[in-house]
């Protein structure tokens, strides 16, 4: 029993995300540390710490060849930029421009993907780490071996990295899709707390929480193609990779029902709230939600996963309680049963969905299981990103342009006042400058504080452990911290790299001495990085409410536009469907971001905070309209008398266009359209001819349109002129 617990454990263990990413830094960081020990080179363990940091601090998932591509290109930025501050740093002038040059160009590698901006991260971060070695031995009047040290250890790490890949190719896949899982679930249980039947719920609260959590679904689905992507690149996927690519499509259909509604829950609540129907509906949900989460447990372990019967014996209950409720011959409940009847088909096709998970390699092969790779194809693709970010509009153009004043600035300030170890004033401007007020405030605050907090747990550490040998060691192990808390726990994770750089500069000097400049050097950094957040083009996001919303309308348009033509030519899974209804989602969820953003903002950018949560509010009900539309698609086709659907579809696909054409333009929004209010009713009017596959499109269509009423007084809210503009007459 012991020896199961412990193989149990080890497993929990080998599962979590960060495990391996913090042993290959532990292997790294101790193998830099024994070398330096048994050559007696301790005069070298800051610029290796360094090396292996920077390189890790590049590392971006792909395949073992892919990367070993991206370590060369790694490999080869480190090191122009290792001898390029060697070369400059006798000369202020030509550095300071180089600095500034640089940090400009290589943020606006993010114009070509995540894995570009990462890149030009680390190289801007190695530099820094450069001027301190250089800082920290003196200018001398030939070239040191520093450089070629921080370039080594990248190197080491970065082989380690390579080897990483090569054996464990397929653990980033199975730890991405059980986060989606993961997320999915936690999602499906905020989902069941809308079908409590209580008068005075506050629906509105709870829609919002559900938004904010489609966006961490959102961004799991993302993060997961992106990493499946980089397993089949242009080629046919393997079989295990095969295996979770179903799991990849079976997920996105689980969030489409999942996020799916077919009527107003008030009203449901209001007809139904002697009945147990939607308490059963409300169990099942939650039995769903428990389900993805025992499937992501299941991926995480690798091991088999069981549907309990359990979900399906309250689906069979929620099948009872509704046809008890048609016994009732109740009237006013004609067309509300009609969709709860949509509702619990919804149910039960996710309660199958969720069964067929079981056994992934039994799942149907999508039509089209192709990816979109968003990453550029060729040169072409390059010059024509980096043309459209060349502009003041652009966000990342002014995130460039601010970091690279921001650390000319800082570069002067110490040239200006030479503090002790100054170079720690760049290196703090560089991890606090975020595209964003938001953002660079979060960082900034815990940057301090983190600081703060490893300088008193290092004075202590000096105190009870003076051996260099053991600070030496829990410098290794600080700097595993560093990386297994950085992307979850910043504070955490800068006192983890203070208390390293402490016990590695302890190994060669005094590092008590360090205690106070490492404070002072922390705040003037970061209150640089603040203020050119606050006065150089700056990006607040109250701003660009208008824009962000316009996108999410314009993203809701086409996918309705999408759905609307599988119904007259049959369900296809195909790439156009699947990226329309990723972008809609995507839209949902960068609202979402924008306005937990907004809410750092000083108060008067963030005014229109109200308006934009009821926006998202509006907007995600909207998306699940949509969803509930699209969950259908494929169990049956207009009837002849229908095709009417299909321009009355683009009607409103049209209207949200429009919407969304004023609020980019920032012109006047009709509150009023007399042409959307009789389509609403004409939509209501549905024919008692028709079968409820069929009226279900109707329904929802009309759920859809009576949206556009609320959206555009919204959107006039949001564009209403200031107090002390004229008004228009």
């Amino acid at each position: 029993m012991p020896s199961t617990s412990l193989r149990h454990s080890l497993r929990r263990l080998w599962a979590l995300e960060k495990f391996g990413y913090s042993l290959r830094v532990f292997i790294a960081l101790a193998g830099g540390l024994i070398l330096c020990w048994s050559q007696g080179w301790m005069e070298a363990l800051i610029p290796v710490f360094l090396g292996v940091i920077a390189s890790a601090l590049a590392e971006t998932d792909d395949s073992w060849s892919g990367r070993l591509r991206a370590l060369l290109v790694t490999l080869a930025c480190f090191t122009a930029a290792a001898y390029a501050i060697e070369l400059l740093f006798p000369y202020p002038w030509l550095f300071v421009s180089a600095l500034a040059v640089s940090a400009f160009c290589l943020t606006m590698l993010g114009a070509l993907g995540e894995r570009y901006a990462t890149l030009g991260q680390a190289t801007l971060i190695l530099s820094v780490y450069s001027m301190i070695s250089v800082e920290q031995r003196g200018v001398s009047d030939h070239f040191s071996l520093q450089p070629l040290i921080l370039v080594a250890a990248a190197a080491w790490y970065g082989l380690l990295s390579v080897l990483w890949h090569a054996l464990f190719a397929n653990q980033p896949v199975q730890q991405s899709l059980a986060r989606l899982f993961r997320e999915l679930g936690q999602y499906l249980k905020l989902k069941a707390a809308l079908f409590e039947p209580l008068r005075q719920l506050d629906v509105e609260e709870r829609r919002l929480a559900l938004a904010k959590q489609n966006g961490k679904v959102v961004a799991a689905l993302n993060a997961t193609k992106e990493i499946i992507l980089h397993r089949v690149g242009s080629g046919r996927p393997g079989v295990k990779v095969s295996r979770y690519l179903k799991l990849y499509f079976l997920a996105q259909d689980i969030h489409e029902r999942a996020s799916s509604s077919h009527y107003p829950y008030t009203q449901l609540a209001e007809a139904f709230f002697h009945s147990d129907v939607l308490f059963r509906c409300q169990r099942l949900l939650r039995l769903h939600g428990e389900a993805c989460q025992r499937l992501a447990q299941a991926i995480e372990l690798r091991q088999p996963y069981e549907f309990r019967a359990l979900c399906s014996e309250a689906l069979e209950d929620l099948h009872q309680s509704l046809d008890y409720l048609r016994q009732q011959n109740n009237p006013q409940w004609r067309h509300l049963l009609r969709s709860l009847k949509a509702l619990t088909g919804n149910l039960g096709t996710l309660d199958q969905l969720l069964s067929n998970a079981s056994n992934p390699d039994a799942l149907a092969e999508e039509q089209d299981s192709s990816l979109f790779d968003r990453e550029p194809q060729s040169f072409k693709d390059v010059w024509e990103r980096l043309r459209q970010q060349l502009t003041p509009t652009a966000l990342l153009f002014r995130h460039a342009l601010r970091l690279s004043i921001a650390l000319a600035v800082g570069y002067g300030i110490l040239q200006w006042i030479h503090p002790t170890k100054g170079y720690w004033i760049l290196l703090t401007t560089l991890f606090v400058c975020q595209p964003n007020y938001g953002a660079t405030r979060r960082k900034l605050v815990q940057r301090v504080w983190g600081t703060v907090l490893g300088l008193v747990i290092g004075w202590a550490l000096f105190d009870l452990f003076p051996s260099q040998e053991v600070q030496a060691l829990f410098a290794v192990v600080a700097g595993v911290a560093f990386f297994a808390t950085r992307s979850t726990r910043y504070t955490m994770a800068t006192a983890a790299i203070t208390l390293l750089v402490l016990f590695c500069f302890n190994q060669t000097g005094d590092s008590y001495g360090l205690f106070v400049p490492r404070l002072v050097d922390t705040l003037i950094g970061g209150l640089i990085a603040g203020l050119a957040v606050m006065l150089i083009l700056p990006d607040w996001q109250g701003r660009r409410l208008s824009s962000v919303v316009a996108n999410t309308l314009t993203c809701n348009s086409v996918y309705l536009r999408q759905i609307i033509t599988q119904y007259a030519q049959g369900k296809r899974d195909d790439l156009n469907y699947r990226l329309a209804r990723r972008n809609a989602h995507n839209a949902d969820a960068a609202l979402s971001t924008t306005l937990a953003n907004m809410l750092m903002e000083p108060g008067h950018f963030r005014k229109d905070a109200d308006i934009g949560f009821r926006f998202l509010v509006l907007s995600h009900t909207l998306l699940s309209y949509l969803s509930g539309l699209g969950a259908h698609r494929g169990e049956s086709l207009l009837a002849p008398e229908q095709t009417h659907l299909l321009d009355d579809a683009s009607s409103i696909a049209d209207s949200l266009e429009e919407i969304a054409g004023h609020l980019r333009a920032k012109t006047r929004v009709p509150i009023h359209s007399d042409s959307e209010e009789q389509l609403a009713q004409s939509l209501e009017q549905v024919s008692e001819d028709l079968d409820d596959q069929q009226r279900l499109v109707q329904t929802q269509l009309a759920l859809i349109c009576r949206q556009l009423g609320p959206l555009r007084t919204l959107a006039a809210h949001l564009l209403k002129p200031p107090k002390n503009q004229t008004a228009e007459t």
